[in-house]
């Protein structure tokens, strides 16, 4: 026998947007419904942020044993369990699941429903056994891997991110079709873990950041043996003996690689598909389901939230979604979505950061702008750790405000931050100049860049014939 439920909410998805919309909601008095098909926590969770920088820490832990001799440490070529390396990554998503589980949900009052769900009409969802008619509903299904149609990819055994954490040996070739960030951070991962790894991507790699913060990323990847195979277009895969092939035409002329493993990584695809949308009356496309600035579809009682929505597609973005739409929903405010004051960090070693304008595209809108930038080199606590490579860039207006900031270089992701305030509180270079910042860390890189917006002026000939003055009036 069918239930039907009435809630004010219905929340369609279970991963980290639309868990923080069910608990915000729930926690402030609602009633929710949240449907999930597969795994509590979603993507992030379960095959994406958390398990590939697990995997990163555990690469980057047998890197540090290659490099230990430049601290007068004997360490040599580590020994890497793969088996164990697996139980970690597992072991850090089983620590994490609470958080995410149908126990804490239904805990704070929320109805989880695990199973399909479909639109029957535009107030009307099934999921299995149960009929859900809600005042809002909230699509936050996430996305998934887009296979792209390449001739014979079909008939190969290949790995996405959903299957990658999945391998308890090391692969003997990994060859990463696709070279932005998920393919570059993977490639490194397993590079450092013992795998040889070839990265074919058609463009260059990373082509959404700042080519010159990027150089520094794929100086570091070819040093440390990443095969980087660019401007290559993939022509078709197939079985080759024991391992696979991959065709591509690179220079006009045709070619080929041969390895053990194939890792498609070249973007995602929004989950619409088994929604049955079109009964709803709402409007999507392949980039996933069409909102206005406060993320309502085109039937006024949906709204969408994460990488569904289409736009960004990160965890933090489906975090801010969550607001919004609760704002929205709950308190029938109006929010909007923020889209200029958006930071993203790629966490390849180095870890390449940018939020706001950068100089490419101020070039293109041809905006007055000045350049301020500051290397790591000259940073004390970089030397200290023998970490010196990158730098900072920062975009300013001719008037000091600043417009973007991009940082390639140890921890980038960590020291993004003051900078996605100052873009998104419209503030000038002063204040991070002034700011007084604890000595010896990697954040005096921002404060000796930001200075350097004062330095003509402070030191010009016209600063020292003012203190001349003065010293003569005594």
């Amino acid at each position: 026998m069918t239930e039907i439920l009435h809630p004010d909410l219905c929340v369609i998805g279970a991963g980290s947007g639309g868990l923080g919309i069910a608990a915000g909601a729930a926690q402030m008095g609602a009633a929710v419904v949240l449907v999930e098909r597969a795994k509590m926590g979603g993507d992030c969770l379960n095959f994406g942020c958390v398990p590939s920088k697990a995997l990163i820490a555990a690469g980057r832990m047998a890197q540090a044993l290659r490099v230990a001799p430049r601290f007068g440490i004997s360490a040599g070529e580590p020994r890497v369990d793969f088996a164990a390396v697996h139980r970690h990554v597992h072991g850090v998503i089983a620590a994490i699941a609470p958080n995410d589980s149908v126990e804490r949900f239904t805990g704070l009052g929320v109805r989880v429903v695990q199973a399909s769900a479909r639109f029957t009409a535009p107030g009307e969802v099934e999921a299995g056994a149960v009929t859900i008619r809600a005042r809002r509903f909230v699509i936050a299904t996430g996305s998934s891997p887009f296979v792209p149609p390449i001739p014979g990819l079909d008939r190969v055994p290949f790995l996405t991110n959903e299957s990658v954490f999945e391998l308890t040996a090391c692969p003997g070739h990994l060859i990463v079709i696709g070279g932005g960030p998920i393919g570059c951070e993977l490639a490194q991962a397993h590079r450092r873990l013992g795998a040889r790894v070839s990265v074919v991507e058609m463009a260059s790699i990373m082509p959404k950041d700042d080519p010159e913060l990027v150089e520094v990323v794929r100086a570091r990847l070819l040093a440390e043996g990443v095969a980087m195979i660019e401007g290559a277009k993939v022509l078709r895969v197939e079985n080759q003996g024991d391992g696979l092939g991959v065709i591509f035409e690179r220079d006009g002329a045709e070619r080929r690689i041969e390895g053990t493993h194939i890792l498609v990584a070249v973007g995602r695809r929004a989950n619409v598909k088994d929604l049955n949308l079109d009964a709803a009356g709402i409007a999507h496309g392949p980039a996933g389901i069409a909102v206005d600035a406060r993320l309502r579809s085109t039937n006024a009682r949906v709204y969408a939230a994460g990488d569904v929505a289409g736009g960004l597609q990160f965890t933090h973005m489906a975090g801010h979604h969550a607001g919004i739409v609760l704002r929205n929903v709950l308190f029938r405010l109006g929010a909007k979505v923020e889209t200029r004051a958006v930071p993203w960090v790629t966490f390849t070693d180095p870890e390449l950061a940018q939020i706001g304008i950068g100089e490419a595209e101020a070039r293109r809108r041809k905006l007055d702008f000045r350049l301020l930038r500051w290397p790591f080199h000259d940073n004390d606590r970089a030397q200290t750790e023998r970490e010196t490579e990158g730098f900072i860039k920062i975009v300013v207006s001719r008037r000091g405000r600043v417009l973007g900031a991009a940082i390639v270089g140890p921890r980038a992701g960590e020291l993004i931050m003051p900078w996605v305030i100052a873009v998104q509180e419209n503030l000038k270079i002063g204040a991070l100049a002034k700011a007084i910042v604890p000595y010896p860390t990697l954040s005096e890189v921002a404060k000796r860049a930001a200075g350097s917006f004062f330095a003509a002026s402070l030191f010009s000939e016209r600063t020292r014939r003012i203190v001349r003055l003065l010293q003569r009036l005594g």
